[in-house]
């Protein structure tokens, strides 16, 4: 087998399996070599390969680009360092906004149990919508919601609960480039509130840090639980939201600001 190692070593950096059993199988397809699945683990251990989960690249093939990556960086590099690097020490607030549209309905999760276990789905699709702002320091959230939708008006909202919030102090606000966001009204309101709008690069959810808190919220009241009535659901949904100010030994490493990159992993194609 070691003497195949090179030839193996390749096919699998281009194109890596996804099983022991797939692993054995295309092993013995470019080698004629056919060995035990404990063998091969061993041996595929001794290449240096190990089992990981796969992460999804934003934007598939739009996002895998050198100047998608390119434009990524220079953003990071000379708009959103510099402007942390500002609010690390007190001179400017930087928060990162996004919405949040949770469904009333089964959020399946991996659970130890003695049995597979069926989470319970309501009918309907009644949906909690929350649009919200992290400060990137002090990790408070201020948020905006309701049942219906998010639209440039709501974003308004949100534009001036955060001037009054921050009254008086530099206030940069970070954020993707949906159409409610980007729109005139948007753009003219913060310009009144004196709110400077940090649009990031297309395809570029890793650079926001909101984007984690969503997931942290879902992790923790939806995975793996069933709310009888919508009431009940949007219910729990607020009351993580009002606690994070309790949870920040967890949020501290998860909103930490070490961002994504994709210029040295591995990407499928």
């Amino acid at each position: 087998m070691d003497e195949q190692a090179d030839k193996v070593k390749k096919e699998f950096k281009d194109n890596p399996p996804s099983t022991l059993s797939e692993a054995r199988h295309r092993i013995f397809e470019l080698t004629g070599l056919k060995r035990s699945i404990p063998q091969i683990q061993v041996f595929l251990q001794r290449l240096g390969l190990r089992r990981l989960k796969t992460g999804s690249l934003p934007g598939g093939h739009k996002g895998n680009t050198d100047e998608k990556r390119k434009e990524q960086g220079e953003f990071l590099e000379t708009k959103l360092k510099p402007q942390l690097e500002e609010a690390r020490k007190g001179r400017r607030v930087v928060l990162f906004t996004d919405a949040a549209h949770f469904v009333h309905g089964a959020f399946m999760s991996f659970l130890w149990c003695f049995s597979r276990a069926f989470v319970g789905t309501p009918p309907g699709r009644k949906r909690f919508n929350v649009l919200g702002a992290i400060n990137a320091v002090t990790m408070g959230l201020t948020t905006v919601t309701n049942d219906a939708y998010i639209n440039a008006k709501t974003v308004c909202q949100l534009l001036r609960k955060l001037y009054w919030q921050y009254l008086g102090k530099p206030i940069t606000l970070v954020l993707d480039n949906a159409r409610y966001q980007r729109c005139k009204l948007v753009r003219r309101y913060a310009k009144v509130v004196g709110i400077q709008l940090l649009f990031l690069p297309s395809y570029s959810p890793q650079l926001n840090l909101i984007e984690r808190l969503w997931k942290f919220v879902k992790k923790k009241v939806l995975h793996g639980k069933y709310y009888p009535t919508f009431e009940e659901f949007k219910k729990a949904l607020q009351q993580l939201l009002g606690t994070l100010p309790n949870l920040k030994k967890e949020l501290k490493s998860l909103l930490a600001w070490n961002f994504q990159s994709f210029e040295k992993v591995q990407i499928l194609t």
